[in-house]
């Protein structure tokens, strides 16, 4: 399934996926570093990655929603839905978490909130793997400007 939502050639959708994605990773490396003894302002950057990601993660939900609904033919169109339902998925979880950190002071996860942590980069994984390994492979990545 190739992006029809495109800038300057460029599928938008891979673009916008990457920022929040790695905000979530960052996230979670903070995370584990914090129960494994570092200060905790360092949970505090946690918390704050994951609030980021969820601010960046919303126009990517946008952009996939917009290639899904917009996709040319039935197995387009359900990898777009499972796509879209993947991302919607993965922003949930996040944002159970940075609602579950609110009331402490320090923001910090305990061992349970990084399990849950674990489970959203799990389905954020499998969500990358199946946009690329369902996707068009001859679809190209960059079309390239005609002038």
């Amino acid at each position: 399934m190739q992006s029809r939502l495109r800038l300057a050639g460029h599928g938008v959708q891979p673009l916008l996926l990457m920022f929040p994605l790695g905000l979530f990773w960052m996230a979670f490396v903070f995370d584990l570093a914090t129960l494994l003894g570092a200060p905790a302002l360092v949970g505090t950057l946690a918390y704050w990655n994951l609030v980021a990601g969820l601010v960046g993660g919303v126009p990517a939900v946008l952009a996939v929603g917009f290639d899904a609904f917009t996709a040319v033919g039935p197995r387009a169109a359900r990898i777009g839905f499972f796509s879209l339902l993947l991302d919607v998925g993965v922003l949930i979880v996040f944002a159970v978490l940075t609602l579950m950190r609110v009331r402490d002071t320090d923001r910090a996860a305990d061992p349970g909130l990084l399990l849950l942590e674990v489970a959203g980069l799990a389905v954020a994984a499998f969500g990358a793997w199946f946009g690329g390994r369902f996707g068009d492979p001859r679809a190209p990545v960059a079309e390239p400007l005609r002038r």
